[in-house]
């Protein structure tokens, strides 16, 4: 398994990795939005975006630089997850979003796959010197609880969000 940055030779496999998640009416996280630019416009305009939130000379003041990567297993090529990693927080994120949102396909889970999906993406925060990570996960996902406690995750706080449900923020020291 591998983070690989998304391009055009991942397109078929990247609208029918999004695709799933419908089928199986299944929440979507960590995409950098992928599945909001299928509906409204294009596989190659989200490519654009996502190469905008790493321009960080040129990012408006309300966004933060990001990182968006496919979780590819090898052997067959296939797109397992996808992650988005922030490499910094605003209000918005300190409070809700957290540094890192991930997802794993719906036929693929309970393998071990998002345990190391984070791994990989905590070891990237590593990389750019991002030391304490915040991860967030709602209340009533305990499979997302347990990949953030299996990667080291502290429990902070649980804060009540305007849907009624709670969230819970960690924080992973690196």
């Amino acid at each position: 398994m591998k983070l690989v940055l998304p391009d055009m030779t991942y397109k078929d496999r990247a609208i029918e990795y999004i695709n799933e998640f419908y089928t199986y009416g299944s929440q979507i996280n960590g995409s950098g939005s992928l599945d909001r630019f299928l509906r409204e416009s294009t596989y190659e305009q989200w490519l654009a975006k996502l190469r905008s939130d790493m321009d960080i000379a040129n990012l408006p003041p309300s966004k933060v630089p990001a990182l968006t990567y496919f979780f590819v297993r090898e052997e067959d090529g296939k797109i397992i997850g996808m992650v988005n990693i922030r490499l910094a927080l605003n209000g918005f994120l300190r409070s809700w979003g957290g540094h890192i949102g991930y997802s794993v396909r719906p036929t693929e889970r309970r393998r071990g796959y998002g345990t190391e999906l984070l791994r990989q993406a905590l070891q990237v925060c590593g990389r750019v010197c991002i030391g304490r990570v915040l991860v967030t996960c709602d209340k009533s996902n305990p499979a997302s609880a347990g990949v953030i406690k299996n990667c080291g995750g502290a429990l902070e706080d649980e804060i009540p969000q305007p849907d009624g449900e709670i969230l819970q923020r960690y924080w992973i020291e690196l």
